[in-house]
């Protein structure tokens, strides 16, 4: 009997804590429009005509910023995005692309190596170079974008981990 019971209340509670972890995640900050398509800025470097006009929600890490006298230039390398589009910079990069914003940017602001979603439309190439390598970079036209902040590069993230033994965690 107490082990049907022990049986009944995992069937429960497994369910329950694995709805409760998904809770925690944040939601997406860009609805994609009918418009958007799912590619990566190397597939537009490789045939940027097929994608000028299309909708993209792509996030990575900033390289650098170029302010010119009618807009503002921000060179980026490009990650996954994860569940709730944050970059996920822990594996590699899948090339880089600039995002084109109207009117001046503060560098300040938009500092090297910190983390960016946005979402925008794709207006074309460039070539450039990477060091002293041939680049091709996509265009995209920033409509919106978000500088994440480490805490929020956290949150959603619960410190829980399953498992059996001993283990010891300095925090």
């Amino acid at each position: 009997m107490r082990k049907r019971f022990a049986i009944a209340l995992i069937r429960g509670a497994l369910p329950a804590g694995l709805m409760a972890l998904a809770a925690c995640a944040p939601a997406p900050i860009y609805k994609p429009s009918a418009n958007t398509v799912v590619t990566t800025p190397d597939a537009v470097a490789h045939e940027p005509e097929r994608y000028v006009n299309a909708d993209v929600i792509w996030g990575g890490r900033i390289v650098a910023v170029h302010n010119l006298p009618d807009r503002s230039e921000i060179e980026i390398v490009g990650y996954p995005l994860d569940s709730s589009q944050r970059p996920k910079a822990e594996g590699g990069g899948w090339g880089r692309f600039i995002a084109v914003m109207p009117g001046y940017v503060e560098p300040f602001d938009y500092p090297t190596g910190a983390l960016i979603t946005l979402a925008g439309r794709v207006n074309g190439s460039r070539a450039g170079e990477v060091g002293q390598a041939g680049y091709v970079y996509p265009l995209v036209g920033v409509a919106q974008s978000h500088k994440w902040t480490a805490e929020e590069m956290h949150s959603g993230h619960p410190n829980i981990s399953f498992g059996v033994g001993v283990g010891v965690g300095i925090h």
